[in-house]
């Protein structure tokens, strides 16, 4: 009974956050025939606002999993909404193995887990211009495919905004069973060059 609740639930606030993002913020959904109907995915992509977890998860046509600070279970809403669409908590000072563990489980099983590899908002201008690694190792380990994203404009109300979802990027020609920094950190600048190309293309 609570998963049939919960479906029902997370079917109406998806229609609810979809087109309010549709009429408030005009965002624009391009690139969406890039993203696989089966298969194990990550999404990944720039991280300007609180607005981007949902807007991902309602636009991407794929049921995911996102990937949240623990520090979000204050905001009531966003606990709320980490509750409707499963999300996993993370303890970001910690080596959280736990989540890392869950995230993996259900790439495993073919389903989607959403992380922002800046690790926090704007997260390349705080460290260095660098990704953190969480992504690239969960591809590596699991072979899942990673869909790059771009989300464009301001995340200000009646302005317009773009979300880009890219070619998948298959990882696999670097899966060697070990997974060792030197690879993590090579598919980390993979993807942020290709995150970085849909966030500034011209539309």
């Amino acid at each position: 009974m609570k998963e049939i609740v919960k479906k029902i639930c997370r079917v109406v606030v998806a229609f609810c956050i979809f087109w309010y993002c549709k009429i408030v913020y005009r965002v624009k959904i391009i690139g969406k025939e890039n993203v696989p109907k089966e298969g194990a995915l990550l999404f990944c992509g720039n991280h300007r606002t609180y607005l981007d977890p949902p807007l991902i998860t309602v636009t991407a046509g794929r049921k995911m999993s996102f990937m949240a600070k623990e520090e979000l279970k204050s905001n009531p809403l966003m606990c709320f909404l980490c509750f409707t669409f499963d999300g996993i908590w993370v303890k970001r000072d910690n080596k959280d193995i736990g989540s890392l563990k869950t995230a993996m489980k259900i790439l495993k099983n073919g389903g989607c887990i959403g992380i922002f590899p800046e690790g926090t908002r704007n997260g390349m201008e705080k460290n260095d211009g660098k990704l953190k690694n969480g992504a690239a190792y969960m591809a590596l380990k699991t072979g899942s495919k990673i869909v790059p994203i771009g989300i464009q404009g301001e995340a200000k109300p009646f302005t317009k905004n773009r979300i880009i979802y890219g070619q998948p990027m298959d990882f696999s020609k670097y899966a060697s069973g070990k997974v060792d920094k030197e690879i993590e950190d090579k598919v980390s600048e993979e993807l942020k060059q290709e995150i970085i190309r849909l966030t500034n293309i011209k539309i």
